[in-house]
């Protein structure tokens, strides 16, 4: 069995409420720093990477329609700026 009063009963209960609320707002705080400080930067990073490969590959998918419709064209040197 539990060793706290039932609820609604005795003038701690409201101080443990507070004391629950105090803690999850110490937990959110922690997770909001967490997704903050390692989750997003992690997630900006992978989705560069994903970019600059999707880039590759529609740019060499780009390429081969060209070479489908100029057979007679040599390849493209590298990016073009």
């Amino acid at each position: 069995m539990s060793t706290y009063p039932p609820p609604g009963t005795g003038p701690g209960l409201g101080n443990r409420i507070e004391e629950a609320v105090e803690l999850i707002e110490m937990e959110l705080r922690h997770a909001i720093s967490y997704v903050n400080d390692a989750v997003i930067p992690q997630v900006r990073k992978e989705s560069i990477t994903a970019m600059r490969s999707l880039s590759d590959t529609l740019r060499n998918l780009a390429d081969r329609i060209e070479r489908r419709q100029h057979p007679d064209q040599p390849p493209p040197r590298g990016p073009q700026s």
